[in-house]
Parts: C-alpha cells; structure tokens; sequence
C-alpha cells in the first residue's frame, strides 16, 4: 500500500497531490473543492471550484462569475484517479465533508461540522475511513451545547419578555447560518421579525432550497414603524453593533449568540445584556463522538485547540497530527479580516444579493 499522505499541507492549503486539487486552500490554485461557503473556507481567486449543490447561491453572491462544479451528497466523481464524493456536515446549508480513495486508502476532510441535526441543513453523518481531518474549533471540554429545546425556549422567553415590556429584541448573530437557525427555531408567534440586509439575501438563498423560515421585515419596509419595532426581534451581524443602524430601535435589549457565550468572560467583552450559547461547530462530545464514529486509525487535527485535541486523541490510542491552516471562526465574525462583511456591500444595510448556481463540466 502506498505509504505517501493522501493529503498533505501546503502554504496554498490542504493538497491532495495524486488528484492535484486543494480542499478550502487560503491562496489561489487552479482547482478547489470547498466544503461550504463561509469566507474562510471560501475565498476568491481559484481557477475551479467543486462543491455542494446547496453551496452554489452563496458561493455566487459572496464570490461572484466563478466556475462552479456542484455534487449532492453522495455521488461520485474521479480525477485523476482519486474517487471523491462530498458527505453532510451538518454546519450550514450547503456544508460538505470531501471523501477521497485513491489506492486502497480512504480520507475524510472533514471542513466544519455540527452533530446536532437543527432542522436547516442536512444533518451530520459520519464516514467511515483510514484518516479523518477534523476541525477543533471547541475542543476543550468546557464547551458543551444545551439541547436545541432548551436553547430556543430561552430565546424565546427573552423575546417575549422584552415585549411585553416595549422594547426590541436585538440578537446579534453571524449572517450565514446561525441567523437563519435562529429564525427557524424561534415561536414566530411572539411578534414580527426584522432583518439586518446583510441577512435577507442569505435567506432567500436557504428558503429556495426548501428550508421553511417564517416571514422576515427589512426596516425600510412599508408598515415598519416603532410601535412594530417594540414587539420585534431583531436579526443583525455582529458588524451592525455600534451602527447607526441600531439607533432606529430606540430603548432596545440586546443580546449575541455564539459558542464563545459559554465564557462568561466573553459577554462581558461584547457588552450585551444576554448571551446565548449556540454555535454550528461540534461540541467536545460531539468531537469525540464524530472522531469515533468514523472509525479512523489516524487524526489530522485543524484549527482551534488543536494541541488539546491531539492530546486527547494520542492518550485514546489513535495516531494524531496537526495541520496548521489559516481558517478562521464565523462565530467571531466582525473580529478578524476572514469574517468582516461581504466587499462591496454597505456596511449599515446590505443590499439584496441573488443566488443561483450552475454545473460546470468536470
């Protein structure tokens, strides 16, 4: 059996060299397979881009004219004799694990992922292989999600409490992904709800591939007046905070959602009044539990705590490496120049992006 890696780093990114492809490479090549549509994992530049279905909308409004190939799950291409077929990661619509056999030997890159099934992506599955690449975003044993019920129950108490009291419900979030599970989870029936513009298009995106969202306003809207905005929640990036934007919502409650709410240290940093512990990375469980499902003899470990994470999986019997990559966390977005707004979009209120995709020839 071949003894050289199926993929190894390179400083354009992960490369696979008998398919001569990167996976989410951070510097461009010539060919790219992307396993979702965030911004560092998805960036301009590359002369081919391969990714899921679902990914193409997003990828076509945040990249523009690009050469997109697109799979579902599941169906098989070769290049350059490696088979490779793209698997639900449960992160975001679109989000894809990249499987690759070549010569007897099965990889698995992995991207982000979530194993908790949250109703507006394909839920995760585990592949099984010889070598997983895994993220580590959470990988410390203090991070550990409450249950969907328990996360949606406490948003929606706030919410309710804000307006009965008559003031807006401010919830920062990141505008790709989280804002849209936040809108399919909440009790629509509490009050209307408005969103940021930066967070529009992204749902028009999810909604035409069959994702269900309740009726969303824009501030600008015929009807919106500040009666309405008393009883509203409000969806709005991280980005907007400090905006004049936010002025328009008088005395308002605010509040973010992200895995980073776990650390208190970290509410108090970002100057809310509530922080609610939602990411649509894995937990420490569900690392453990994704890593073992696969059945893997050999880890690669990415970003976050990769030193912690290759620890633990050196001391559970397993082979385990690092890979030093340049992503990023969209949980952070507005912190780092990987997850500031889309260019060319107004910074108080994006205007509306179209999606749409097309299937280039292998």
């Amino acid at each position: 059996m071949p003894s050289a890696d199926l993929v190894i780093a390179r400083p354009e990114g992960l490369y696979c060299p008998p398919g001569d492809f990167y996976i989410d490479p951070w510097r461009p090549v010539d060919r790219a397979v992307i396993t979702h549509a965030h911004s560092d994992h998805a960036r301009v530049g590359h002369g081919h881009y391969l990714a899921h279905v679902h990914s193409a909308g997003t990828l076509r409004a945040r990249l523009g004219d690009i050469t997109l190939q697109t799979l579902p799950y599941g169906e098989a291409i070769v290049h350059r004799g490696v088979r490779l077929s793209l698997h639900p990661a449960g992160h975001v619509l679109g989000s894809a694990q990249v499987r690759l056999e070549h010569e007897g030997r099965v990889w698995v890159a992995s991207g982000d992922y979530k194993t908790e099934p949250d109703g507006t992506c394909t839920p995760f599955e585990p592949v099984p292989c010889d070598t997983f690449i895994t993220e580590s975003t959470f990988g410390l044993p203090i991070y550990r999600w409450p249950a969907q019920a328990t996360l949606f129950a406490e948003i929606d108490a706030w919410w309710r409490a804000n307006a009965a009291q008559g003031r807006a419900s401010v919830l920062l979030c990141y505008a790709f992904g989280k804002a849209q599970r936040i809108l399919h989870g909440v009790d629509a029936g509490i009050g209307p709800i408005v969103v940021h513009g930066a967070i529009a298009p992204l749902n028009a995106v999810y909604r035409a591939a069959g994702v269900a969202l309740p009726p969303t306003l824009r501030v600008a809207d015929p009807g919106v007046d500040a009666a309405l905005l008393r009883r509203a929640l409000v969806l709005a990036p991280p980005s907007a905070a400090g905006t004049p934007w936010m002025r328009r919502f008088g005395q308002y409650s605010d509040a973010f959602a992200s895995g980073w709410m776990q650390l208190r240290g970290t509410r108090r940093r970002r100057g809310v009044d509530r922080g609610f512990v939602m990411s649509d990375h894995a937990d420490w469980p569900g690392l453990q539990q994704a890593i073992a499902a696969t059945g893997a003899e050999r880890v690669f470990v990415t970003h976050g705590s990769v030193a912690v994470m290759v620890r633990w999986l050196s001391e559970s019997g397993l082979e385990a490496r690092a890979f030093q990559t340049e992503y990023g966390d969209e949980d952070m977005e507005g912190e780092g120049s990987a997850r500031s707004p889309d260019p060319g979009l107004p910074a108080e209120d994006e205007g509306e992006i179209s999606g749409g995709g097309a299937t280039a020839v292998p």
